[in-house]
């Protein structure tokens, strides 16, 4: 475990999270289903595949995704979040509907940003629900 700067919780977030790769791996995994190295590798921002290997290590090791051995293929390996990883959604979704909102040049529909909106409702009475 990596020694904290402080006790300070945005701290700790972004030790964790807070460089350009690992939202954008949570992300793939919650919202596109993206569950294999190749997947990570071709989603679009164009990841250097070392740090996409420290990046998964890092979200492993950390308790975000879990690392397990594909039942159909068992040289594979896939990715899937954690309850941990799955408590990130909020978030992700709140940089969603903060980005279409304040950046001309995100792209995000209209249709998106509502579907964002509604699964961050859904989200949040889930988590209050749970907490009760």
């Amino acid at each position: 475990m990596t020694a904290r700067r402080s006790e300070c919780p945005i701290a700790y977030a972004l030790d964790l999270l807070g460089d350009r790769w690992t939202l954008l791996i949570v992300r793939d995994v919650a919202l596109h289903g993206k569950r294999y190295f190749h997947e990570f590798e071709n989603a679009g921002e164009r990841i250097a595949t070392n740090i996409l290997t420290d990046r998964l290590k890092l979200l492993v090791e950390n308790g975000i995704l879990k690392k397990a051995r594909d039942p159909e293929k068992g040289s594979r390996r896939l990715y899937q979040l954690t309850d941990k990883g799955a408590d990130l959604l909020p978030l992700i979704l709140e940089l969603i509907i903060w980005s279409g909102k304040h950046d001309p040049r995100t792209v995000v529909s209209d249709g998106y940003m509502v579907r964002a909106t509604r699964r961050r409702a859904s989200v949040l009475r889930e988590m209050r629900k749970a907490a009760q």
